[in-house]
Formats: structure tokens, sequence, C-alpha cells
């Protein structure tokens, strides 16, 4: 057996020898499904060779077998893997990486896929395309191959946000059989260990702006006598919070503008109160700090977001966009310092009128709280401007202009 690490470079290979198609199945303990899985994949490559004339191997990404799968993939005729990393997205990505062909044909070693429906998304790959997902609610979900909680609540909710959140298309986004070119794969730079891989998948082809299409594709009940690796709560849960994750936007720019908006209205409205009493109706002091801590809990989610992006971008996953370019232009280290130091001394300058008014009071409290907390707001977001700018400029490669390397890198759309 050979064993490999996930991240594990095959370039020693001879290349001259490598096959077309590289079917790849993570494996853990599944003696009793093997045979038929290995059996399956070898009349999907036959098929493969019959209309495309390519040719093939099988791979065994095996995770820690304990019960011979390993001998007994062997014996059939597959080449098998060690990945010592755990998890089934750490088995596939070792198994991808050991693989040769230039196309990748992944699926479940536990029965619940038809390989042969993996013909049409080898085609689809020889046509161009870089992504070819199965769709198991066009292709057809056998009786008692899918719990109704995964079927209809957990899968199309996760590819509902995923599509909402990505813009994919793609119906069925966690299906276990898919082909992906080696290229692609390789360009994805997946790293996820568990389910959500599945997820990362699509998310990073369509980040990149690879081609990604949908065929159908049949799920069956398992071979299995155990129960499955499947979690559908904690896995489900795992992609939900991957996909917020690597969505900057949703996970931080949303929350941004929703508390923007919010607190911009409430301080407005306690603006138009303390300058013209009686032209609004009374907001009050909890109404005022509601506004103020809104605002703030905003510039702090945009703040956070741009720096998501620009890790995404810096991590090669994410194309350069033209707000990326913009950003590149005025995003600097000097601005954010520079702009944080002059709200800072603003928000001290206002503190001192609030202090020499209440001085002139003779100590006494003042008829409204928005000076003091105006002032406080002004301080706070010109502190978190300050460190803001130091955070992404650490993201950033510790460059002062933290998005020009990333412009630099790539192309904008």
């Amino acid at each position: 057996m050979n064993e490999i690490s996930p991240l594990t470079s095959i370039s020693h290979l001879d290349e001259s020898d490598a096959p077309d198609i590289s079917i790849i199945m993570p494996c853990l303990n599944e003696h009793i499904s093997l045979p038929h899985c290995i059996a399956n994949a070898r009349q999907a490559l036959e098929l493969i060779n019959l209309e495309f004339g390519l040719s093939g191997e099988i791979v065994i990404a095996d995770n820690g077998s304990i019960d011979g799968s390993q001998v007994l993939a062997e014996s059939l005729g597959a080449r098998v893997v060690d990945i010592e990393r755990r998890g089934y997205g750490a088995a596939l990505i070792g198994g991808c990486h050991a693989a040769r062909g230039r196309f990748l044909l992944m699926g479940d070693s536990d029965g619940s896929y038809d390989f042969t429906d993996g013909v049409a998304m080898i085609g689809r790959l020889a046509g161009g395309a870089d992504l070819v997902m199965g769709n198991r609610f066009s292709g057809g979900i056998a009786r008692g191959a899918m719990p109704w909680k995964n079927r209809y609540i957990g899968n199309p909710a996760l590819s509902g946000v995923l599509n909402l959140f990505f813009r994919t298309g793609i119906a069925d986004a966690h299906c276990g059989l898919r082909a992906i070119a080696k290229s692609a794969f390789l360009d994805c730079a997946l790293t996820s260990s568990g389910m959500e891989f599945a997820s990362e998948m699509v998310i990073k082809a369509r980040l990149l702006h690879l081609r990604i299409e949908e065929v159908p594709a049949k799920l069956l009940p398992d071979l299995r006598e155990r129960d499955p690796h499947l979690r559908p709560w904690r896995d489900g849960w795992r992609h939900l919070r991957y996909l917020l994750m690597l969505s900057p936007m949703w996970a931080f720019g949303v929350p941004a503008l929703l508390a923007g908006i919010l607190g911009g209205l409430l301080l407005l409205a306690s603006c138009l109160e303390y300058l013209w009493p009686g032209l609004v109706p009374q907001v009050g002091a909890y109404w005022t700090l509601l506004g103020s801590a809104c605002i703030d809990i905003g510039h702090l989610a945009f703040l956070l977001g741009l720096t998501g992006h620009l890790y995404g971008v810096r991590a090669g996953f994410r194309r350069p966009t033209v707000v990326t370019r913009i950003a590149a232009r005025v995003a600097t280290l000097e601005t954010f310092l520079l702009s944080g130091l002059i709200m800072i001394v603003a928000g001290i300058g206002i503190l001192g009128l609030v202090a020499f008014g209440w001085v002139n009071r003779d100590f006494k409290a003042a008829f409204s709280i928005l000076p003091p907390v105006g002032g406080i707001l002004v301080l706070t977001l010109g502190v978190q401007n300050v460190l803001g700018g130091f955070l992404m400029a650490i993201v950033g490669g510790n460059e002062a202009r933290f998005f020009a390397p990333a412009v630099a890198s790539g192309q904008t759309r």
C-alpha cells in the first residue's frame, strides 16, 4: 500500500503511465461493500473507455480501516493509499492528490452511488466543464436511501443557503458522486477534513469562477451493516458554519448593514430631538444607547468583513473584484491610522466639552445623554480603525498597502 498525506504532491509519478480517469473512494471499514463498489467502478471505466477512449484507475483512500478493507481492495485490483488525517474530506483530498488521472470521479464506497452515472460527468469534463455535480433529486432517490429529514429539510436548506450566499445554481450541493478536473481540484486548494468538504468544493469552485455543471445521479440504499458515518445534525451544522466562514459578506457584511441602518435611524431621531425638542417623539436615553451600540457593532462587522474578503483573495480561493481594486487604492494602513487618530481626537474633544458643560452646571446632570454617547462612539470607532488597520496589514501579508498585492496577483472581474 502507498502512504500519502492529503497535501502530498504526485509529481514523481511517471506521467507516461498515468491513466486519464481516477475513480476515488474514501474508505473506513467498508469490507462488505467494497467488492460491489469496485466492480461497479470497473464497469464505469469500461463504459468511459468505450465512449471516450479514456483509460482509468480505481483509488481507495483508506482512512484507517481495521477490517481488512485494504487487502481486499488490492486483491480486487484497486490501488490503496493510506490517509493518516482522519475524516471524510481528508480521505478524499488525500485520494485526489494521490490520483494520477487528469479527471477525478469520486463517490462513496458504501454502495449508495452507481458509478456508471459518472460516465456523463466525465463527458462534461471532456467538454470543458471544471466541476460536475450529481443531482440525486433529479436522478432518483430509492426508498430508504435517504432519511426524510435529510431529504426534505437538511439538503434543501443547506443547498438553498449555499445558493443564496454564493449563487452557484446547484440544486444538490451535497451529492457524494461528483467529478472534477485535476487542475481545478488543485486550484481549489481544499482543506476540510469532515463532511463540509462537499460544500467547500462547490464554494471554492464558484469563487474561482470555474465552470460548474450538474447531471442526474441515483441514490441507492447503502450496503452497510452498521450505522453510517454521517451525523445529520452535527454535520449539518458543520456545513452551515463553513458557508458562513467562506462568506464574509453574509457573516459580517449583512449584519454590518442592518446594524448600521438601525443605529443610524435611532441616532438621527435622538439628534433631531436634541436640536429641535418636540419635532419627533421622545427617544430617550436607552434608545440613544442602543443606536450607539448598533453603529459600533456595524462598524466592527464591516472591518471584519473587509478583513475576511482580503484573506480569501490572499489565500487564492477568492478572485479580486472591482471592490478589491478600489480598496487597493484607498485602504492602506496609513489611511486607517490617520482616520482613526482624527476620530480619537474628535471623540476626546467632544467628551472634553461635555466635561466643561458639566462643571459649568455645577456638576448637575445634562438634559440629554446624546453628547457623551456621541463622544464615546466617535472615540471607539477611531480605536477600531487603528486596530483594524493593523489587523488587515497583518492578514494582507504584513503590507501597509494590504489590498495592492491581492489585486496584482489576479484579474478583477
